[in-house]
């Protein structure tokens, strides 16, 4: 009997294997090239590492930063075992106080449209309508929701009007959140409080506002804010340290379009008169228009006291009166 042998493969079918792994191993390829660019320096060839705490990839051995700006797709939380992970962990957008609900509800698009962008009937509208009714109504099921609604709506409004920061709207939202949970408010309109709690914040974050900006965009009366902000952080206990004149001078000296030169000259100023004891029991607002006055001066640039007086809302009168003060405490540090 005689034996047969097979060819396993045949010219033709070895090309089209041939073909098929060329076409395999072509994508392979140029995969790990690209992975090879990518983890290799273009100038020296050095390993790339990724640096998390700048969002870089710099060389390891020549330093070229390679990328900059990196996103990071990770938690902004750490978490050291397996259950703080799962306590920590979360879908949607992070809780903040400036909402009543903590931002953990859900609201019903004003759009009448459906998710392809079409225009729902005459009878879908007025259901929708009815589910934001109800919608709302259970978002503020008690007058405590609903005191703090208004109250947060009205903080949120002074704070964009002012120019303030989210951070001082959030200490400003905790603040009156514990005036509403200590029973604060009984005999106290909500617009005090809400205001008298935005300034409290301004000062502590070291961005403090002037108490007639206050008023300007509040509904209350300087009065009626001022004794309730004493109040508030009598009651509270509230760590306030006194307004520095310095913090406002950067921001009248932008106002007036007046160089750094000013600035810096007007922080000189206020430091002498500080060492040299003028600043106690003074107008923080006063002290800064007068020092930024006479620092223009010094450095002879033309703003008048009216200009300065308009953009600080203080008298000219106190302006004259201050400079001159901190120009005596100036002469009396240069000499010997």
């Amino acid at each position: 009997m005689s034996e047969t042998t097979t060819p396993l493969y045949t010219r033709e079918g070895t090309n089209e294997t041939s073909n098929d792994e060329r076409e395999r191993t072509e994508p392979e390829a140029e995969s790990e090239n690209e992975q090879t660019e990518t983890h290799v320096c273009p100038e020296c060839g050095g390993t790339l590492q990724s640096d998390s705490e700048r969002g870089e990839t710099v060389c390891s051995e020549c330093g070229l930063v390679v990328e900059e700006d990196e996103i990071d797709p990770g938690p902004e939380w750490r978490a050291f075992d397996a259950k703080e992970k799962d306590q920590k962990s979360r879908v949607g957008a992070p809780t903040t106080n400036m909402m009543h609900d903590k931002g953990l509800s859900t609201n019903i698009g004003w759009q009448d449209k459906d998710a392809y962008g079409n225009s729902l009937s005459s009878r879908q509208r007025e259901k929708m309508q009815r589910l934001r009714t109800w919608n709302e109504r259970f978002r503020t099921r008690d007058s405590k929701e609903r005191n703090l609604k208004q109250a947060l709506g009205e903080i949120d409004r002074m704070a964009s009007a002012l120019g303030l920061p989210e951070n001082v709207r959030e200490t400003a939202s905790v603040i009156y959140r514990r005036a509403l949970d200590e029973d604060l408010l009984p005999g106290r309109s909500i617009e005090g409080v809400s205001t008298a709690s935005l300034y409290a914040a301004a000062r502590q974050a070291g961005v403090p506002r002037s108490l007639d900006e206050f008023t300007r965009v509040s509904r209350v009366e300087r009065m009626e804010l001022t004794r309730t902000y004493r109040y508030i952080v009598r009651e509270l206990n509230l760590e306030i340290k006194p307004a520095d004149p310095g913090s406002y001078v950067p921001r009248f000296a932008s106002d007036l379009d007046l160089p750094e030169e000013v600035t810096n000259r007007a922080r000189e100023l206020l430091s002498g008169a500080r060492e040299n004891g003028i600043l106690s029991g003074k107008s923080p607002v006063g002290l800064a228009a007068a020092a930024i006055y006479a620092a223009a001066l010094l450095c002879n640039e033309r703003v008048t006291q009216s200009d300065i007086s308009n953009v600080a809302n203080i008298s000219e009168v106190t302006i004259r009166n201050r400079y001159k003060e901190l120009l005596e405490a100036d002469t009396d540090d240069e000499q010997p």
